[in-house]
């Protein structure tokens, strides 16, 4: 008998394309489709910082990650733990799955450490170091899709975590099958073309000469934080690819290739 953790698949979606109305609706429908059903991870992106700039203060990045202080983990919280995800779970049930909104904080389901970051310090952004996986996998056993928001639990309270970082996480703790992470591009593109299969050691060197660069990096840098802690693999595509195209992410290269 095949056990059915190993058919696990998360799913993490990026927050800039969630205020689109008809992309959560595709996604949704997708979704709802698959069987067994995945659990999914999402972002925020420009809706945080459009609501961090309401509450009087101004967006700022280290390294490519948003500065956490006070006034942006409420403003993540609000749209992470709020919006997004009652706009998500709302749109899965209409598409005919059921599903629940959790953030990382709910059941201490993500605990993190404060992120240390060479290019300066982050605020209150959380590195993830432990999920329940339990918590999630007793969800999708009673067929309820998890939509995971990406506020975490550290020693002191809420920390905000790139979601990106988080799926990956979240994927290790449930040994997943693969990681999805759908963005606005067809995968990891080099010289145009999108690559099928990249290794750890392509990775490493296509970050090096400048190929990937800028909100890709956390992308693969968290395909191969999953790929370290078990996960088969981890994949990058876009909507139209998230069933099977894109650029698939593994340790080693087939040998048949």
């Amino acid at each position: 008998m095949t056990d059915p953790a190993s058919h696990t698949l998360v799913i993490k979606v990026g927050g800039n394309e969630l205020d689109d109305a008809m992309f959560v609706a595709e996604l949704a429908r997708i979704v709802a489709a698959m069987r067994p059903y995945p659990a999914l991870v999402h972002g925020g992106g420009k809706e945080i910082g459009i609501l961090q700039e309401t509450l009087g203060s101004t967006p700022r990045f280290v390294g490519g990650l948003r500065y956490t202080d006070a006034t942006a983990l409420t403003a993540a919280e609000m749209v992470l733990c709020g919006s997004v995800s009652t706009r998500l779970v709302a749109a899965l049930i209409a598409a005919g799955a059921d599903a629940i909104g959790i953030s990382g904080v709910d059941r201490g389901l993500i605990r993190v450490v404060k992120q240390e970051h060479p290019a300066g310090d982050l605020g209150r952004v959380g590195r993830p170091t432990a999920v329940r996986s339990e918590v999630l996998r007793e969800l999708l056993d009673h067929g309820v899709i998890p939509v995971i928001a990406p506020i975490a639990l550290g020693p002191d309270g809420p920390y905000n975590v790139n979601a990106d970082e988080a799926a990956g996480a979240v994927a290790a703790a449930l040994s997943a099958d693969e990681v999805v992470f759908v963005t606005n591009v067809p995968g990891v593109l080099v010289s145009g073309d999108v690559m099928r299969q990249l290794t750890r050691r392509d990775i490493e060197r296509l970050i090096a000469d400048g190929t990937i660069s800028g909100g890709m990096i956390p992308k693969v840098r968290a395909a191969l934080t999953a790929l370290n802690a078990g996960v088969r693999a981890a994949r990058i595509t876009n909507l139209e690819g998230i069933l099977e195209h894109g650029t698939t992410i593994v340790a080693e290269r087939d040998q048949h290739e």
